[in-house]
């Protein structure tokens, strides 16, 4: 997919404006607090429904200001579309070809792909935020999964309450209790799908673009062990065999013990968790390799390229780096917007942002 161009309506410091694209690389150059990384943001929320950088969508919205919104036009393999979103009074709002819709019908319509500083955490972080980014990058091309994963939710948190109620020897718990488990196995099933494909397109990335000589992996650590070649319903009699276990336990303790809430992500570089025994460069370089490969994923389940968007590059690598990933992106067709302190030399479109002002 393209955008074609963008609107933007008391987005942070940014002055109110419109802006059109060209169809490969884009460089938004500027000193520090100006607002490039302010603009990508924008595209990301008008994509996605949220923020790259808050939970808070109300820190959106500029300062004195009660509502915010984007708008874009843009091109897939199919038709010329638009897509919108908006923030008001603290609701969200989801358009798609002007007809307002659902969050259900707005995640996935266009895939993108952000690698910003804080993405490092993906690594260094907590397994709460491993699970977070890897269910929200399956969900962008596997709609059934984004629906296991929010009814998993909705029926975690029921269970718990009537765990911590102690009223889970009841007719009205076991089938809150199957469907748990039911759940809990296609969810685990295509997380363990998902880490195998993208593993393989990690490792080759992180040689071709960092070290050839280093072995990169993803190990998904599932609260049931080793899933290898399980099928589904292998998976979920293992879950029933994990319930019965934690079973006294639960009616003790008041909250749920097992379950894909439990799981997390390793990464594995020369046969070490890089969280614990990698240098902050060898995690930057991972986790763009990572962000690469989700290209791939994203190419093979909705065949068309998402967009992807950089901030501060110059943060990350060193000039001739720089370099090499825009041509990188450049070779793949693969429309880019990359923030940087410093003008680059390369690129179809140059944005200079100055005090909230795009020119």
């Amino acid at each position: 997919m393209r955008l074609k161009s963008t609107s933007f309506f008391n987005l942070r410091n940014l002055e109110n404006s419109s802006l059109n694209y060209s169809k490969d690389i884009h460089i938004c150059y500027g000193k520090n607090g100006q607002g490039k990384t302010s603009l990508l943001e924008g595209i990301y929320f008008n994509l996605t429904g949220k923020s790259f950088r808050t939970k808070s969508a109300k820190e959106i919205i500029k300062y004195s200001s009660q509502d915010f919104g984007v708008y874009s036009e843009y091109s897939d393999t199919v038709s010329e579309k638009s897509i919108a979103a908006a923030l008001k009074n603290g609701k969200k709002s989801y358009f798609f070809n002007k007809k307002k819709i659902n969050f259900d019908e707005f995640i996935g319509k266009c895939s993108v792909i952000s690698f910003i500083p804080e993405d490092i955490d993906i690594i260094s972080g907590t397994p709460g935020t491993r699970r977070e980014f890897f269910d929200y990058e399956i969900s962008q091309s596997n709609y059934d999964y984004y629906r296991s994963i929010t009814e998993f939710e909705k029926v975690l948190k029921t269970r718990n309450k009537m765990l911590s109620e102690k009223n889970s020897k009841n007719d009205i718990f076991e089938i809150y209790n199957l469907k748990y488990m039911e759940l809990a196995a296609k969810i685990i099933l295509k997380r363990a799908e998902y880490v195998k494909n993208i593993s393989i397109l990690l490792n080759l990335n992180y040689r071709k673009l960092f070290d050839r000589e280093c072995e990169l992996k993803i190990v998904y650590s599932s609260f049931l062990g080793e899933i290898g070649k399980s099928g589904e319903e292998e998976i979920l009699n293992s879950i029933k065999e994990e319930a019965k276990k934690h079973r006294e336990r639960e009616i003790y303790s008041g909250f749920s013990m097992f379950g894909p809430q439990k799981d997390d992500y390793i990464f594995m570089l020369r046969e070490k968790d890089a969280k614990h025994y990698s240098s902050q460069g060898e995690k930057r370089s991972i986790v763009f390799s990572l962000k690469v490969a989700e290209i791939d994923m994203i190419l093979k389940e909705k065949k068309e390229n998402p967009i992807f968007l950089i901030d501060d590059i110059s943060a990350y690598f060193d000039r001739e780096r720089q370099l090499s990933v825009i041509n990188y992106f450049k070779k793949r067709n693969i429309q880019t917007f990359i923030t940087s302190t410093e003008e680059l030399e390369i690129g179809n479109r140059l944005f200079f942002v100055e005090k909230g002002e795009i020119k």
